[in-house]
């Protein structure tokens, strides 16, 4: 069965690139923010991973982190981050929140693609 990844972006372009790119080998779902994506799994949706952009309205990234690491259900699943920001203290705190690997964009979607693979074959 296909691994199914959330993709959470507020730019609809990066959603789409997610989506064309990660298609070929996952099934995709795409939310614009935080908020929407854990509206989504509350409604019983589980992904295999999920990638979260950090600047998003609603539920930013930090706080999407927050709340899937306190969550029974979802704190297993692996994370990774999107940011436009290349700044290794945003990465820490990212990872000390719980996140399993941060990227920065403009990003190679073969890389991220890599990264994906790494985590769930460690799951």
């Amino acid at each position: 069965m296909e691994k199914k990844i959330l993709a959470i972006d507020d730019e609809l372009s990066i959603r789409l690139l997610l989506e064309n790119f990660l298609s070929k080998t996952y099934d995709v779902i795409t939310k614009s923010d935080g908020m929407e994506a854990l509206k989504w799994m509350e409604e019983g949706n589980l992904p295999d991973l999920i990638v979260a952009d950090i600047q998003m309205p609603n539920v930013d990234g930090y706080e999407f982190i927050k709340n899937l690491r306190s969550s029974g259900f979802f704190k297993d699943i692996p994370l990774i981050m999107l940011s436009g920001i290349e700044s290794s203290q945003e990465k820490v705190k990212c990872l000390k929140l719980g996140a399993n690997d941060y990227m920065v964009k403009p990003f190679n979607p073969e890389e991220l693609s890599i990264r994906i693979e790494l985590l769930l074959s460690r799951k």
